[in-house]
């Protein structure tokens, strides 16, 4: 990983329990030691979870569908390539009872591969849970038998409310629809095994939420029951919002140990501050700063309670990002999730890849001014405004992927027959005139007086000393205001940033944002001059009708 510029920031004596030891020489190597073989998954972030369940959706479907099996049966199987990842709580338990169910009841084709499947998946779970025990009992070896009770312990315990929320809804609705839906053999049509296989998908991913909130909020509970082991460690907050929790003597940021998803404990009863405290503006700000920052953020000196594992719950003592601050209790909000050598070495290749394209986007702002500037320049020499005014607008990539999209939609309901295409088609023509006009003409002006931005119902404003950011992040060319009041704008469309590398192309939001900024920070760079009102942005609503209209035409003469 790439490392921390200086010292990391200094927690207070007084914060840290008596006699408490540091993470550091062998025990942190030990504890990495008791991760199980490399190909065992152990996920390491959000994403991996989305793929997991992308994945489920996906056996879902291939099973019920092409290989005729039953709805359960299908879902049920594929629902374990999920708990593998999210909850291996459950297979050494569901495997067996679906194996044998599959063995005696034979629901559809390939059932003995699926068996196998089923054995290797519980061989699998089994080894991640022994090595949590591992990783516990070196996590309390390195602890010494130091413990100190948990600050707040009194205080209301929110973990796990939401997930145990969603998660009975989906159950719910899941195990309705399995009672609604009829049952069809492998002979029925394909919508008629789709919908019973997705009621079952949705029960199971219900069940998933459901257990995975209980179990979050019992080993909190059993966290906060009684003094925890304690240990010092270093923290930092990742590019994607989780902590990264390293070694007390890994001062460079090196090699972190696990991520962790984190909540902030806030003073008295656990609940919001008064939204007319006089320091709610100042921690907006500082939230939104980390939400804008690239990369990771500054190493701190912490002590954590409890025994990491994969799957743990923890609580964390930090020091606070700025000088003369208490330190901040923040609250394991998710599992521990280990970080093998696999998952370092990629955090390691897109932290360098991140570093390369701010140092890529920076030399494009740097040039962008330059060339604002020479421009300024030149219509300083021939008599004219220091600089005209300036406009960026939606180019042809936007309007390809709009008509993409819009094609790509239409498959969804075209097939449809009845009143179902008539009120998906009406959905979907209310949707497109809400949202095309602006994908497929936005327009940004400047001029002397700030930003205007073309909307449906006319131009919006944005002085220039009210800018909070102007930024290009992965698709998407946003701009902020400090003012609460202002809607956040962006435009989207897609990129590829290894071809904008391999052949040195500028994708235009890039340069949209670029030139934007340069105007921003150099106000001898801004044109001299107001808008004309035709040129600050004519409204889009005539544009809406015109789509909402040809759209109209062909629900009626296509069908």
């Amino acid at each position: 990983m790439s490392t921390n510029p200086g010292r990391p920031l200094r927690l207070p004596a007084a914060a840290v329990p008596a006699a408490c030891p540091s993470w550091s020489g062998e025990h942190p190597r030990r504890w990495l030691d008791a991760l199980p073989p490399r190909w065992v998954p152990l996920p390491s972030r959000t994403g991996h979870l989305l793929t997991a369940s992308a994945a489920a959706a996906a056996i879902t479907g291939l099973l019920a569908l092409p290989a005729g099996w039953r709805p359960w049966a299908a879902a049920l199987l594929a629902l374990h390539a999920l708990w593998l990842y999210v909850r291996p709580e459950i297979v050494p338990v569901s495997a067996p009872v679906l194996a044998v169910l599959l063995v005696v009841l034979r629901p559809g084709r390939l059932w003995p591969a699926a068996v196998i499947v089923l054995a290797s998946v519980w061989a699998v779970a089994v080894l991640r849970l022994v090595a949590r025990r591992g990783q516990r009992e070196r996590a309390l070896d390195a602890a010494g038998g130091i413990t100190a009770p948990l600050p707040g312990a009194g205080r209301s315990l929110p973990r796990g409310l939401f997930l145990v929320g969603c998660g009975g809804l989906l159950l719910a609705l899941g195990v309705a629809g399995v009672a609604v839906l009829p049952a069809h053999g492998p002979d029925a049509g394909e919508g008629a095994r789709a919908l019973p296989a997705s009621a079952w998908l949705v029960a199971g991913l219900g069940l998933t939420a459901l257990v995975s909130g209980l179990l979050g909020r019992r080993r909190a509970t059993v966290l906060r029951a009684a003094a925890a082991p304690v240990l010092r460690v270093l923290v930092r907050e990742g590019a994607d919002g989780d902590t990264e929790v390293f070694a007390a003597d890994d001062t460079a940021g090196a090699r972190p140990l696990f991520r962790v998803a984190v909540m902030e404990v806030r003073d008295g009863d656990g609940q919001p501050d008064d939204p007319g405290d006089e320091d709610d503006t100042e921690e907006l700000e500082e939230f939104l700063q980390r939400l804008d920052r690239e990369g990771p953020g500054p190493l701190r000196e912490a002590v954590l309670y409890g025994a990491p594992c994969d799957g743990a719950e923890i609580l964390l003592v930090t020091a606070a990002g700025k000088a003369d601050a208490p330190p901040v209790v923040e609250r394991s909000s998710g599992p521990v999730r280990p970080l093998s050598e696999a998952s370092v070495r990629r955090l390691t290749a897109g932290e360098k890849r991140r570093a390369a394209r701010r140092a890529a986007y920076a030399e494009l702002s740097r040039s962008a001014g330059e060339a604002v500037a020479a421009e300024a320049v030149a219509g300083e020499a021939g008599g004219v405004a220091p600089a005209g005014v300036r406009q960026w607008r939606a180019g042809l990539l936007h309007r390809l992927c709009a008509l993409l999209l819009v094609l790509w939609g239409s498959g969804f309901f075209w097939g449809a027959t009845g009143g179902w295409r008539g009120v998906l088609g009406a959905l979907a023509g209310f949707a497109g005139a809400l949202w095309l006009p602006h994908w497929l003409a936005w327009r940004i002006t400047a001029d002397s007086e700030g930003l205007w931005f073309n909307g449906l119902r006319g131009p919006r404003h944005l002085p220039w000393d009210e800018i909070r950011t102007v930024a290009c992040t992965s698709t998407e060319l946003k701009v902020d205001s400090r003012r609460a009041s202002f809607t956040p704008w962006s435009a989207a469309a897609p990129r590829w940033p290894w071809l904008e590398r391999r052949f040195g192309l500028v994708h235009p939001h890039e340069r949209a944002a670029s030139e934007i900024t340069a105007l921003w920070h150099d106000p001898s760079l801004r044109p001299s001059g107001p808008a004309d009102a035709g040129r600050r942005g004519r409204p889009l609503w005539p544009l809406a009708l015109a789509l909402a209209a040809g759209w109209t035409a062909a629900l009626l003469f296509l069908g």
